[in-house]
C-alpha cells in the first residue's frame, strides 16, 4: 500500500516521542520489530487531520499508522450530486475510518454502511461521564436510536457581556436561557445617542455585518421554523410564526441598538487596530454573539492595548426557544467520526476514536481557543472563572430548516437566501411593507423550487432492481 511521505514524517516523530515516554524498558528489553497496523481515515485536509488530531494520537500509539484520504478531490460542480460522488469515493478508497457531516452520517448508518458503537462502548467500558450532555442522544437520533459514530469536538456560540457597561447603565446582567425578546430588549435599553465612533451599542451582531434576513434566520432557527415542507414541496417563509420572527428582527434593527456594520479593513494596519475594530473589545458595545476564539483576542488586547481594551465580562448561553429551553441550534457537532462496518482494521479503528474522545486528549487540547472544544467538558475553564458552561449546558439539537437540506435541489437554499436578502433589505429601506416583501419572497421561492430539477435519486442496487 502506497504511504504518504507526510504520513512517514509524522509516524517517526510519533515513534521518538513513544521512545521518550517508554522509561520503564529495561536496558536488555528489544523493541518490538511488528510492522505498525495501517488505518485510513477519510478527512479533508491531511496537514489539518495530522494537527488536530493525527499527531497526537500517533506520539502514544506508534503500533498504528496512519494514511489520511484527503477528500478535496471531491469538488463541486454545478449539477453534480455531491452525495452520489462522496458515496463512490468512500466505495474506492475504502476508508476504515470517516470523518462525516450529520446527513452522510445518517444516510451510511440507515444503509448499513457503519459499524455499530453500542455494545463496543459496554465492552470496552467507554467513559460516558463527563461528555457534554446530550451529545450520545443527538448522534442516536442522527441514527435510528443506536450508535454508529463519536464526535471528539464541538463548536459553540454564547452571547459576551461587558460587565462594566452594564453597571455604567443601570442595566441587568444577562442570564443563561433568555429568549430572542427578552436579548434583544437588553440591547434595547441602551443609549442610542452620540455619534457611530463615540456612542455605546446594546449588542454588536456577526462581527462583519449583519442584515434583517441574517438576524431573523438566527431567530427562527432557535424556534425550530423551516421555510419548506420538504414532503409537500412547499415554502413556509409567509407563515405566521416567520412574520412575528421578521418582526421582530426588524424592529431590533430599526432601534438603532444594534451594531451591524462590517469592519473598515482597507489599507495596511497594525496589530492594535485590528482588535479594536471589533466594537465588544473595544468597550464599545455591552454584548456581542461569538465562539471561544473571542477569549483569545480579548486577552491579546487586554496586553497589547491596556487602557482600550474590555476589562470585565462574561457570558451566558445563546437565547433559546422559551418551549424548549434545554436545546439549542448553536451547538455544532457536525465532525462526526464513524468506522466503516467493512474495515479489516477494527481494533485499531476503535483505538483511535475512544483516544480522540478520551480525558487525555481533551486535557491536551483544551487550551486551543481555536474555535473547536474537546467534548470532555471538565478541562472548559480559565484562571478567571468564566462561565464556561455557557458553551456546553445546552444540548445539541438538528434544526427542521437543516434537515431539508438533503431532501431539497442542491441550489435551492442558495437561490432563497438571495431572494430573502434582496426582500428583506426592500423592507428595511421603506421600500416594501413587511407584509408585501414576505408574499412577494413566497411567491418567488415557491416558483424557484417548482422549477428545479428533481433531487437525483440514488441508483437501486441489483438485488432492488431485480437484476
Amino acid at each position: 500500500m502506497a504511504r504518504k511521505r507526510g504520513t512517514s514524517r509524522f509516524l517517526a516523530i510519533a515513534m521518538t516521542a513513544a521512545l521518550l515516554a517508554g522509561c520503564s524498558m529495561k536496558s536488555g528489553d528489544t523493541p518490538s520489530q511488528a510492522e505498525p497496523v495501517v488505518i485510513k481515515v477519510m478527512y479533508y485536509d491531511e496537514r489539518s487531520f495530522f494537527d488536530q488530531y493525527g499527531m497526537l494520537f500517533s506520539a502514544l500509539h506508534p503500533d498504528v499508522e496512519i494514511e489520511v484520504v484527503n477528500t478535496q478531490s471531491v469538488k463541486y460542480e454545478p449539477g453534480k450530486d455531491m452525495d452520489k460522488a462522496m458515496m463512490e469515493f468512500i466505495e474506492q478508497q475504502k476508508p476504515d475510518i470517516m470523518m462525516l457531516s450529520a446527513d452522510q452520517y445518517t444516510k451510511m448508518a440507515e444503509d448499513g454502511k457503519l459499524l455499530e458503537l453500542d455494545s463496543r462502548i459496554e465492552e470496552k467500558g467507554f467513559k460516558k461521564e463527563g461528555l457534554m450532555p446530550g451529545m450520545l442522544d443527538y448522534l442516536k437520533d442522527l441514527s435510528g436510536g443506536k450508535l454508529y459514530g463519536l464526535v471528539p469536538d464541538f463548536y459553540g456560540r454564547v452571547v459576551y457581556y461587558n460587565k462594566d457597561l452594564f453597571e455604567k447603565h443601570h442595566v441587568d446582567l444577562p442570564k443563561d436561557k433568555m429568549s430572542w425578546d427578552e436579548l434583544l430588549r437588553l440591547a434595547a435599553m441602551f443609549p442610542t445617542d452620540g455619534s457611530k465612533d463615540n456612542r455605546v451599542y446594546g449588542m454588536s451582531m456577526n462581527y462583519g455585518g449583519l442584515d434583517l434576513y441574517q438576524l431573523a434566520n438566527m431567530i427562527g432557527v432557535t424556534q425550530n421554523l423551516n421555510i419548506v415542507d420538504a414532503t409537500a414541496k412547499q415554502v413556509t417563509i409567509n407563515s405566521d410564526a416567520w412574520k412575528k420572527v421578521f418582526g421582530t428582527a426588524l424592529n431590533a434593527m430599526k432601534s438603532g441598538a444594534l451594531y451591524t456594520e462590517s469592519p473598515n479593513m482597507n489599507g495596511p494596519m497594525q496589530y492594535e487596530d485590528y482588535l479594536l475594530q471589533n466594537p465588544f473589545i473595544a468597550g464599545k458595545a455591552a454584548m456581542t454573539i461569538e465562539g471561544n476564539y473571542l477569549m483569545g483576542e480579548i486577552k491579546q488586547a487586554q496586553e497589547v492595548v491596556k487602557d482600550k481594551a474590555i476589562k470585565n465580562w462574561d457570558i451566558v448561553t445563546m437565547p433559546v426557544d422559551p418551549a424548549n429551553p434545554d436545546v439549542s441550534p448553536n451547538v455544532s457537532l457536525n465532525n462526526i467520526f464513524a468506522v466503516s462496518a467493512q474495515s479489516g482494521q477494527i481494533e485499531a479503528s476503535w483505538k483511535f476514536l475512544s483516544y480522540i474522545t478520551s480525558d487525555e486528549f481533551a486535557r491536551v487540547t483544551s487550551k486551543r481557543q481555536t474555535g473547536s472544544m474537546p467534548v470532555r467538558t471538565q478541562y472548559l475553564k480559565d484562571d478567571a472563572g468564566h462561565h464556561f458552561e455557557a458553551f456546553y449546558s445546552l444540548k445539541p439539537v438538528q434544526p427542521a430548516m437543516y434537515k431539508s437540506y438533503s431532501k431539497l435541489p442542491d441550489d435551492f437554499f442558495m437561490k432563497f437566501q438571495e431572494m430573502a436578502q434582496q426582500e428583506m433589505q426592500a423592507a428595511s429601506s421603506g421600500q416594501k411593507s413587511l407584509d408585501e416583501a414576505l408574499n412577494d419572497l413566497q411567491t418567488k421561492a415557491q416558483e424557484a423550487l417548482a422549477a428545479a430539477p428533481p433531487k437525483e435519486s440514488p441508483s437501486p442496487s441489483p438485488a432492488a432492481s431485480g437484476g
